[in-house]
């Protein structure tokens, strides 16, 4: 899973991440899962599920408390009404509802099947309460759009989870589905009714379906077919306008990757949000086997949503080395109710995230510096969460607080451990080494239905490789020991350090300095709580400062993006003049707009280096 942090209000202004084996008691070859796309009311959808005959007297239905990849617990249960057990005449059973995803039940030798109603989570996100990650979300738009993520549809029945389902979906003509899913010839069938086959129920809720207008590109990559299947409600965005750049990534990925070979066909699934109150606002990706729901807002211009869109998928793409080929019993058997977490995090999303930004450097798509900068952004960012806390201990405990609060810091800390471990691997093996290999090694000894000991996994790496990794492991992911990253840098000639860059005016590249009030779109104020450039500082402007006029013009929304405009022929000696509203008192600040410059901190090279720690850089960057 990928979170993408994106500021709204900033887009406005410039732009307008194993079921347990049971008795089988159901006399049935598979479980009919039929879902009804075309009679939907109230913005709901009809499901009925129906396992065959059962032997005993009370029978368990479940809908998924949390599912793999989303590290939370979401109790997708909450948006299911109208639950009814039905005998094979129509007659209702009774049953109990014991939590929000349960339900018990009885006189199940006459039980038939269960129907129920499903409401879409991206209505919900703007209500009070902790939402539903729209990537892991659903979405139910009546002739326009349907993001099936079917955890939150299918459900299963506890000792069942291994019987294969047959899912019928009854969908209006004009809508085409994208997935991985297989589908199912059927003699006679209807273009309102498709079916697809899974074999077990975690294929199920492996395989999100995306039903929206034939709007979809596929390329080939080495042995690799990739589908892009946009939804995009204005229609600005397409496949077409978002395929060169996708093709580019996954075949620098699949270069970087080698001979890792996860599967032979993947699916990406971008859902274009208009950010409207009833829409999804969680924005990232979460990851499948062989497909990745991605969730953006379509008001990003086009560079933005292409970075954004190379972020995302890059990262959840290298999900299909781990956790989805390299994992341990956990995830193999994922109880989707009653979850037993990894202790590995560090790997499954910080291993991820690490190659989403080390393929770029080194196949050439970006330069050293970007990616210095990248992992600079990373070290402050990690700083935000608790840098004593054992990353094997928050894994396992991930659900729970203090250690549900510090999550986000795998993309962060997680991507930094890799790095670590990588730098420090070249080293003990002159350069022939890294985490890549590491990875390759263990696809080779285990791979997608061959999972890991959770608690042997550190000891195996250690094996594979040498006792100083040991040292490595107990220190900085088992224990509480905060890394020093100049020591790692320092193997491969580099040091942190600070720097000036020059910004633009209100812009440090993509990055404002100024953002949106929400509740009020031509209040424009100096955000707070970050570094302002030397055009804010020497004029004596603060974060939190709300900018009433510029040169004499009053800012607006509108006003705000021609001045933004302007500034970039702004000269030195340009006078600028503005009033702005501090502790409900107007200041006027004036000044000469000057040079914008910034200091950053960032990774640089060691002078008069003599040892070989050029080789084990080049190696790290460029093997």
């Amino acid at each position: 899973m990928k979170k993408v942090p994106i500021l709204v209000s900033i887009i406005l202004l410039l732009y307008g991440c194993g079921a347990s084996k049971s008795l089988i008691t159901a006399d049935k070859a598979s479980i009919t899962t039929t879902i009804d796309l075309i009679n939907v009311v109230d913005d709901k959808v009809m499901v009925t599920v129906d396992p065959g005959v059962f032997n005993k007297e009370t029978v368990t239905f479940y809908i998924p408390k949390t599912v793999p990849g989303t590290y939370s617990t979401d109790n997708y249960g909450k948006y299911i009404e109208g639950f009814k057990a039905l005998d094979n005449k129509g007659n209702e059973l009774p049953f109990t509802k014991t939590d929000d995803n349960t339900w018990n039940i009885t006189n199940a030798k006459a039980f038939d099947k269960v129907t129920y109603l499903v409401n879409d989570t991206y209505d919900t996100e703007s209500e009070v309460g902790e939402a539903v990650f729209s990537p892991a979300g659903t979405n139910i738009l009546k002739g326009k759009n349907f993001m099936l993520n079917l955890h939150g549809f299918v459900g299963y029945f506890k000792g069942l989870q291994e019987v294969p389902y047959e899912l019928i979906i009854k969908r209006p003509s004009d809508l085409v589905s994208t997935t991985s899913l297989k589908k199912k010839d059927v003699e006679g069938g209807t273009n309102q009714s498709e079916t697809f086959l899974a074999a077990r129920y975690f294929e199920v809720i492996d395989n999100p379906i995306l039903y929206a207008n034939a709007d979809t590109q596929s390329f080939t990559v080495n042995d690799i077919t990739v589908t892009l299947s946009v939804y995009s409600p204005t229609g600005v965005y397409s496949a077409t306008s978002l395929r060169p750049q996708m093709e580019e990534m996954v075949q620098a990925q699949k270069t970087f990757l080698g001979e890792i070979d996860g599967t032979k066909e993947y699916n990406i699934l971008l859902y274009l949000s208009t950010l409207e109150d009833t829409d999804a606002k969680g924005f990232g990706a979460l990851e499948h086997h062989t497909s990745t729901v991605v969730v953006l807002p379509e008001k990003m211009p086009k560079e933005a949503l292409d970075e954004a869109m190379k972020d995302v998928v890059s990262h959840e793409f290298f999900h299909i080395v781990t956790p989805l080929n390299v994992h341990s019993e956990e995830v193999q058997y994922f109880d989707f109710n009653d979850p037993k977490m990894s202790q590995h995090l560090w790997m499954y999303e910080g291993t991820t995230e690490y190659f989403a930004n080390l393929f770029q450097v080194q196949q050439g798509l970006i330069g050293e510096d970007e990616f210095y900068q990248r992992i600079m952004e990373k070290v402050n960012n990690a700083k935000a969460y608790d840098d004593t806390m054992s990353f094997t201990e928050m894994s396992k405990n991930i659900l729970a607080e203090p250690y549900e609060d510090n999550y986000a810091n795998v993309y962060e800390k997680g991507a930094l451990i890799n790095m670590a471990l990588d730098i420090q691997l070249r080293e003990l093996s002159g350069g022939e080494k890294g985490v890549l290999w590491l990875m390759k090694e263990l696809s080779k000894k285990y791979g997608n239905n061959t999972p890991f000991k959770d608690d042997k996994l550190i000891d195996e790496i250690v094996d594979m490789t040498y006792p100083e990794i040991q040292h490595f492991f107990k220190t900085y992911v088992i224990g509480t020991t905060p890394i020093n990253y100049n020591d790692f840098l320092a193997k491969v000639g580099l040091t942190t350090g600070i720097k000036e860059k020059q910004t633009g005016f209100f812009l440090d590249g993509d990055i404002p300095f100024i953002d949106v009030d929400p509740a009020d779109q031509n209040k424009i104020f100096i955000r707070k709580g970050i570094t302002l450039n030397s055009f804010f500082e020497n004029i004596g402007a603060q974060g939190d400062d709300v900018i009433k006029s510029i040169n004499d013009t009053p800012i607006t929304l509108e006003a705000i993006r021609a001045i933004i405009g302007q500034s970039f022929t702004w000269s030195p000696e340009t006078d600028v003049k503005m009033i702005i509203e501090r502790d409900g008192e107007e200041i006027t600040l004036e000044g000469k707009a000057g040079v914008a410059t910034l200091q950053v901190e960032t990774i640089i090279p060691i002078e008069g280096l003599t040892g070989n720690e050029s080789a084990i850089k080049e190696a790290w960057l460029k093997k």
